[in-house]
């Protein structure tokens, strides 16, 4: 029993002596690991252009409806649907018979209250007409030369002329139609310059201000055309933190027309360079 004891007591002294080389050898066989600091990229200023994808619609410089200010028939409409037209041109022209009858009825009117004024005039110079009758004759005259003016700014509205160049963009009337005043006669575009509003996050103000230019893709053609910002909101949203910009497509295409619609596409910033 003494014998096994010290043989026990023997292979304990030998384990206990072994361990720090085992340690030290399981150490030495590991690769050593160098801890090597992945290069940080330096942080951008810049906002975030491609978010989320902002859409704009091409629309006219300017645009109206012109509308009848007479009771009259249509005459004519020169000007097809579509047909484009200088500022000045006539778009719609009445019969306007019965206004040309009223004018020559308040210019024949007109004449006989003058008439009628010219020899109150003379007989109350003569003592023989007194001063209501000369006060009366020079109201009925002017009242009939107020008739005429009426009269005459009555024949003026039945032509209706183009306020600014452009196109017909539709058509509401036809010819010989009887139309009552006020009613809608065209729809007319100024498409010499197209424009175009989109809606983007507030953060694109410190990249997209006025003149800057941009491009956009119209669905309809599947082309890029060349664009430059004109102006911009005078506020933001301040829940959606969001702006409208407004700009205009540079140079003449002609396959664009307008309510045309596409992808804005903003030119993206350059990262800060690392120093």
């Amino acid at each position: 029993m003494q014998r096994w004891f010290t043989v026990g007591c023997l292979l304990l002294l030998l384990g206990v002596g072994l361990l720090p080389t085992v340690a030290v050898r399981a150490a030495e066989s590991r690769p050593a690991q160098v801890a090597t600091a992945a290069p940080q990229a330096a942080p951008s200023t810049a906002p975030a252009v491609a978010e989320r994808e902002i859409r704009a619609q091409l629309t006219p410089k300017r645009y109206t409806t012109l509308a009848a200010e007479v009771g009259a028939k249509i005459q004519s409409l020169p000007i097809p649907e579509g047909g484009s037209f200088k500022a000045g041109q006539t778009l719609v022209s009445f019969d306007c018979s019965l206004q040309q009858a009223q004018a020559q009825k308040a210019r024949a009117a007109q004449e006989a209250a003058d008439a009628t004024l010219k020899s109150t005039t003379r007989l109350s110079e003569l003592n023989s007409a007194g001063k209501l009758e000369l006060e009366l004759a020079q109201t009925e005259a002017a009242k009939a030369r107020a008739d005429v003016s009426f009269n005459t700014v009555m024949l003026s509205k039945c032509r209706v002329a183009a306020p600014f160049a452009g196109r017909v963009s539709e058509q509401r009337v036809r010819e010989q139609q009887y139309v009552q005043p006020g009613q809608p006669l065209l729809e007319i575009i100024d498409d010499s310059t197209l424009e175009l509003e989109f809606i983007a996050p507030s953060q694109w103000m410190t990249l997209l201000k006025v003149n800057s230019p941009f491009e956009i893709r119209i669905d309809e053609t599947g082309r890029n055309y060349p664009a430059t910002i004109v102006r911009t909101a005078a506020r933001v949203d301040p829940v959606s933190q969001s702006v409208k910009f407004v700009g205009a497509i540079r140079g003449r295409f002609p396959d664009l027309i307008a309510g045309m619609s596409g992808r804005v596409i903003v030119p993206q910033p350059q990262p800060a360079a690392v120093r």
